[in-house]
């Protein structure tokens, strides 16, 4: 079992930068292959970005290829989103997410992942 709790979220002016964290406890961080998710005020859930267990295998949503990026530390059982160049449609709730079954890079699908942390706000102003 792996619990997720993000952090890092908050409110940022229009080209401006946030990091956010997911920090999972548990034996098998470095098993689960990580995603970050976010969801907007009536809009579906969306894929942003996914990281292989080991952290060699990367994947952007083509809305923020090129602005964000993702990362992992297995030895601080911590995910990264680096967020630059924020724009007000980034605004949404980030969840950071794990899928301990996939074998390779990270699915771009909300139900394959098993674990989800609570969510962090994100807000861009413009």
């Amino acid at each position: 079992q792996v619990q997720l709790v993000e952090s890092g979220g908050g409110l940022v002016q229009a080209g401006g930068s946030l990091r956010l964290s997911c920090a999972a406890s548990g034996r098998t961080f470095s098993s689960v292959t990580m995603g970050w998710f976010r969801q907007a005020p009536g809009k579906e859930r969306e894929f942003v970005a996914g990281i292989s267990r080991s952290g060699r295998i990367t994947s952007y949503a083509d809305s923020v290829k090129g602005r964000f990026a993702i990362s992992r530390d297995n030895t601080e059982n911590t995910v990264y989103l680096q967020m630059n160049s924020l724009k007000p449609e980034d605004s949404a709730v980030y969840y950071c997410a794990g899928d301990r079954l996939a074998i390779g890079g990270a699915s771009i699908y909300g139900s394959r992942y098993e674990y989800w942390g609570q969510g962090t706000q994100v807000t861009v102003s413009s």
